[in-house]
């Protein structure tokens, strides 16, 4: 294999693409002493931006509440440009789903724990994900699903 058609992968940026923060019952809410419950949701998106770059998006989503009260809400988006060379087609979906996030998530959780604190709440930090098991059920999920729309 020459220089030329080895697979290449560099970071051509990283960003935080969108952040908001609601706290929509300030400021009773800072009064509450219970144990706030946090519910999180995280996705990511892909796409082609141009020849061999790609923006990678990690989105999370962390609600607090106690009881039905909404103690804060946050969401962002942490994303990446990649460029990414001379990857066989099949490798390249592993690449966008769970090497490019891997890369994201510790910015991503910096972000989350840096807003919450910067609002007047104790840190929230966000525990590692596992990127590959997550590519992996969805992969299986889609392939039922295909299996289930041909039946």
């Amino acid at each position: 294999m020459n220089a030329q058609s080895q697979p290449t992968f560099h970071i051509e940026k990283i960003y935080l693409k969108d952040l908001s923060l609601e706290i929509p019952n300030a400021p009773d809410i800072f009064l509450e002493r219970d144990t706030p419950q946090i519910d999180l949701q995280l996705n990511t998106k892909n796409q082609e931006i141009n020849d061999g770059l790609f923006e990678v998006q990690l989105m999370v989503t962390v609600t607090a509440k106690i009881n039905d009260k909404v103690m804060f809400l946050v969401e962002t988006q942490q994303a990446g440009i990649f460029k990414i060379g001379n990857v066989p087609d099949k490798e390249m979906a592993p690449v966008l789903g769970i090497g490019c996030p891997n890369i994201l998530f510790p910015y991503l959780r910096e972000t989350v724990s840096d807003v919450v604190t910067r609002a007047g709440f104790p840190p929230v930090i966000l525990n590692p994900v596992n990127f590959e098991a997550i590519y992996n059920k969805n992969q299986k999920y889609d392939s039922s699903e295909s299996a289930n729309t041909k039946q």
